[in-house]
């Protein structure tokens, strides 16, 4: 039963990050179209950090515990409906991941 659970959970992440949500991208004037930045958004939104600093392998949504990907799924589907500004997520993901890079000595 569970693993029924997973396998759908799985499969409306990728209906929601591959096609539902790329599907409307242009005309909602989001800043991103492609799956793999819906689900950097929306997964780092979830961890509340990049999301590689929590989840052990990729793909992420394949190694994210349940109620991570739920959480992701959740935030999706309200960008879908239009209850979330993707914009901001957007934002505040890209401010995480130039906060973990590191620049080398001497640059």
């Amino acid at each position: 039963m569970e693993s029924e659970d997973r396998s759908a959970a799985e499969a409306r992440w990728l209906k929601l990050t591959r096609e539902s949500l790329p599907a409307v991208a242009r005309t909602r004037r989001w800043p991103v179209e492609a799956d793999h930045c819906f689900q950097r958004i929306f997964l780092d939104t979830a961890c509340d950090g990049v999301w590689y600093d929590r989840i052990p392998g990729r793909p992420a949504y394949a190694h994210a515990d349940r109620a991570l990907l739920d959480r992701a799924i959740a935030l999706a589907e309200a960008a879908l409906a239009d209850e979330v500004d993707l914009a901001v997520l957007n934002r505040r993901s890209l401010t995480w991941r130039r906060k973990r890079t590191v620049p080398l000595s001497g640059s």
